[in-house]
């Protein structure tokens, strides 16, 4: 087991250096970082004084090396825009982000399950056919159209939500959180719906059809044959056998969640890095947008590798076989 986990360990490693290459290669091909630093009329002689300062005119392997360096302790400069640390602007931003991120996944998870097993169980019922419209729904519209709709429904139409920013929030410590607040609980509601809606019909679907897979092998039928209960069988047995590509799904989204938040935290103006990156790009602030793909790249790995030790957990197949030598 714990040779499994550094070979994973040092898999990440080499995704991590790959994405590092890639985020060091738009300091060098989008554009003069110079020129985002000072102005217009700034003499030519004072313009390499800065590049000299910055380490510009450096051989390109020492540049890269010394970005990775201050990249694995968290310094990726100064944010040509806001003329503040990186590091503290995607601090200020991280609790909005994966508060969003996390309550969407929630939401897809609690609800994607439960209906899937629902539609699974009683695929003919009327419900489930509805279940199944809307997870046509939700994998069809662009997830801007569903944030929108929303908007205009819940807050132009009905006026019971806010249509944009995060509330009031709560600081703890570093961390902020419009979790404790009313306000903030009414802002995170439609974007968390139009953040997950489109993972919660991906869970759906996938569990429906785990559970009509699992319900016709051999072991659900010895198991019917031994007299054990509906409930004991459908949620102790066909429901466990699900769980592994249900946690490849929610583990893997999650990231997913995090990198494309980008759409929703612009529609709902959310104050989280998704928002920071879009208005990086609108003013070619590269240490921004080279920081959040180390940072994207950081998280999908990290949740790779969780992941791939939860399997080994749920199901004891995955164990033997990383026992045994190759």
């Amino acid at each position: 087991m714990f040779a499994f986990i550094i070979r994973r360990a040092l898999q990440a490693i080499g995704v991590l250096l790959a994405v590092g290459i890639i985020s060091f290669a738009m300091f060098r091909f989008a554009g003069d970082p110079v020129n985002q630093i000072v102005s217009l009329d700034t003499p030519a002689a004072e313009r390499e004084q800065v590049r000299r300062s910055l380490g510009f005119d450096d051989p390109v392997p020492v540049q890269f090396a010394r970005y990775l360096t201050r990249a694995a302790t968290g310094n990726f400069g100064v944010s040509y825009q806001f003329r503040q640390p990186v590091s503290t602007l995607l601090a200020e931003r991280m609790p909005a982000t994966l508060e969003l991120a996390f309550c969407a996944t929630l939401f897809a998870t609690g609800f994607g399950v439960l209906m899937g097993v629902y539609s699974g169980l009683k695929r003919d019922s009327f419900l489930a056919k509805i279940f199944q419209t809307v997870s046509l729904i939700g994998i069809s519209l662009p997830t801007f159209l569903i944030g929108i709709l929303l908007i205009y429904l819940f807050s132009v139409t009905l006026g019971w939500l806010p249509s944009y920013g995060r509330g009031d929030t709560v600081r703890i410590g570093w961390w902020t959180t419009g979790l404790l607040t009313l306000s903030g609980l009414k802002a995170l509601i439609m974007p968390s719906i139009t953040l997950g809606l489109f993972q919660m019909t991906l869970i759906m679907r996938i569990v429906r059809a785990e559970m009509l897979e699992v319900l016709r092998t051999d072991y659900i039928k010895f198991a019917r044959a031994r007299g054990l209960t509906t409930r004991a069988i459908h949620f102790g047995h066909a429901l466990k056998n699900t769980l592994v590509p249900v946690i490849t799904i929610v583990g893997l989204q999650f990231g997913s969640v995090i990198a494309f938040a980008i759409i929703t935290e612009t529609v709902f103006q959310w104050p989280g890095m998704g928002l920071l990156f879009v208005q990086a790009v609108q003013n070619v602030d590269i240490p921004i947008m080279a920081a959040y793909l180390m940072l994207v790249a950081l998280i999908f790995v990290a949740i790779n590798l969780a992941v791939d030790i939860l399997y080994t957990i749920v199901d004891p197949r995955l164990r033997t076989s990383i026992r045994q030598p190759a």
